[in-house]
């Protein structure tokens, strides 16, 4: 018995390490991509959405069969396999950065990134939803580990670039990271017995994958629904605010980053202390205050000038997201806690439609119209989260406060 609490928490332990290792060039490269193929491959801003575009929906077609092999596979080794191909694809946006003017490069990388991307987070979701029994706050430790990741990227990468002036020398130190994190996820732990049980009957599971995925997308219909039209307005500020600063307030690269970091610093801190919070007042009041935090920031984008001020409120945006994406993730696993793969592989490719939709949308806009006016269409599609979110949660029927650790029962065989 101690030893399967203690496989279970070394399991646990491999996943978080990973996740911190490979989310942190993940996030890395969303922010350096858009600003290196305006730089190195003088791209305009319609093709610098169109290439996040693309990785996105690569990405959302090979979700939906990551999921569905995250339940008839062993999850460590797909996830292994995905951050390896999201390392290769930092090396070919490298190769891209080479052989300047190759936005072709750029285009493969992002696919086989969007490949990759999908084989790694769906598997080692569902690895974190495996200990979600036991320990309701799980999701928010992922969030964590995966926002450190990123700010300790930001700075390690930004500061070098600074020093080697190379695009190329940062995305393949972003490669290397992420291929230490698929020899973790190699050496570490595979499923328990009662995981490597349910693994055996995988070849029924594949054979009914599209009725039980029809099934599941009719389950979760409510908050993929809210997570569409939330990742969608959050990608397009995101964006917008990216080709603000460069191309508007003429900052370069790292004073950008700084621009960012306060943000990405509070989603690291704040994630597992704001699940104190959803404990005292419920997920649809946390729902509905992250989603006004977030709409606030975006409209007062419309009339914030200085790069400090921006700075200060992208914190909301930290808060808002470290309250409102541990209750999604957490509310998909309590909905399918036998099939978690599958509805991890839906619901994530239902926030990366809404976000492969806002960076396209994002693009255009910012050429078609006015910064004032892109900033407060994004804010007002925000804010109606504040009350399609927690009526997704009324219909899909969790528990609105989720019980407190129970690691000792949860873990008994």
């Amino acid at each position: 018995m101690h030893r399967g609490r203690a496989g279970g928490r070394t399991r646990l332990g491999s996943a978080l390490v990973a996740a911190g290792l490979t989310n942190g060039p993940a996030e890395l490269l969303d922010f350096i991509v858009p600003l290196w193929l305006g730089i190195a491959l003088d791209s305009t801003p319609s093709q610098v959405g169109f290439l996040v575009s693309l990785e996105l929906i690569v990405s959302v077609i090979a979700r939906p069969v990551a999921g569905r092999l995250a339940d008839s596979r062993e999850r460590t080794t797909l996830a292994g396999v995905g951050a390896l191909l999201y390392g290769l694809s930092c090396c070919g946006y490298a190769s891209a950065d080479a052989l300047t003017g190759s936005l072709l490069t750029a285009y493969a990388a992002a696919a086989l990134g969007g490949i990759g991307g999908a084989l790694l987070w769906v598997s080692l979701r569902a690895m974190i939803g495996e200990h979600l029994a036991a320990d309701p706050g799980v999701f928010a430790r992922l969030m964590s580990v995966q926002e450190t990741g990123a700010w300790v990227a930001f700075v390690t990468g930004l500061l070098l670039l600074g020093h080697v002036d190379s695009y190329a020398t940062v995305l393949l130190v972003c490669a290397a990271a992420c291929a230490v994190g698929a020899v973790v996820l190699f050496l570490g732990p595979t499923s328990t017995s009662r995981e490597s049980d349910r693994h055996r009957g995988g070849g029924d599971r594949v054979s009914a994958a599209p009725r039980r995925t029809c099934g599941i997308v009719n389950a979760l219909r409510p908050m993929l629904f809210a997570t569409v039209v939330t990742a969608l307005a959050e990608t397009m500020i995101g964006i917008l605010l990216l080709l603000h600063l460069q191309r508007e307030l003429g900052l370069g690269v790292i004073e950008i980053a700084y621009v960012f970091l306060p943000g990405a610093i509070a989603l690291g801190v704040l994630p597992p202390v704001l699940h104190t919070v959803v404990l005292r007042i419920g997920r649809r009041a946390a729902m509905a205050a992250g989603s006004v935090l977030s709409g606030l920031f975006a409209i007062s984008l419309a009339h914030t000038g200085g790069p400090v001020v921006i700075a200060a409120l992208w914190i909301l945006c930290g808060v808002a997201w470290a309250m409102v994406i541990p209750i999604e993730q957490a509310v998909v696993t309590e909905r399918h806690p036998d099939q978690v793969g599958a509805a991890m592989g839906i619901y994530t490719a239902a926030t990366l439609i809404g976000g492969a939709v806002g960076a396209s949308v994002a693009g255009v806009l910012y050429d078609a119209t006015s910064w004032q006016g892109a900033c407060l269409v994004a804010g007002t599609i925000i804010l109606s989260g504040a009350v399609i979110g927690p009526w997704a949660l009324t219909r899909l029927g969790p528990t609105d406060v989720p019980a407190r650790a129970t690691v000792e029962s949860a873990s008994s065989p």
